[in-house]
């Protein structure tokens, strides 16, 4: 399945670059805390990162990366969620969504489920191996496969969604 819609690669001297990333910022900051409604919700279905992916996919690597950075750190200093323990490993595994998924909007110019499915797998191979070395537990870095699987299903499958229906 393939979606034809336009994509972007804004930059840092546009006044639009800020102005979607806040309102993704905006989107990580409201689905995390419906999420967190029910009892690991967030672990479960992995909410800050939705926007994030949305993003950069559709906008470009810059808004993804503000985007990536800004809405856990929000969270976390509004809702105490992420916890700042887990901050570090969140930065990384958002930082590593945003390059890829603008990587493979620039790369192949179309949403596709496939396209979208090798972004969530390759932020989260990364992010897993990455939270490994940052934490010696392999344990602990595989959560996100072991629990979050709803959440990167609702990426791919949302994320498409989502981005069909965003006009321009």
């Amino acid at each position: 399945m393939e979606k034809s819609i336009k994509l972007y690669t804004l930059s840092y001297s546009e006044a639009k670059t800020y102005w979607m990333a806040l309102l993704f910022v905006a989107g990580n900051i409201a689905l995390p805390q419906l999420c967190h409604l029910v009892p690991q919700g967030g672990l479960t279905w992995l909410p800050i990162y939705f926007f994030t992916l949305v993003g950069a996919y559709k906008y470009g690597w810059k808004v993804g990366l503000l985007t990536a950075i800004v809405s856990p750190l929000v969270n976390s200093m509004l809702f105490g969620m992420p916890a700042q323990a887990m901050l570090p490993a969140i930065l990384m595994k958002s930082t590593l969504l945003a390059f890829a998924a603008g990587w493979m909007a620039q790369k192949f110019g179309k949403v596709t489920l496939l396209a979208l499915l090798a972004v969530v797998l390759a932020y989260q191979c990364a992010g897993t191996l990455g939270e490994w070395i940052m934490t010696g537990s392999l344990h602990a870095a595989l959560q996100d496969f072991r629990i979050g699987l709803p959440g990167m299903a609702l990426q791919v499958f949302g994320g498409y969604a989502v981005l069909g229906g965003i006009k321009n």
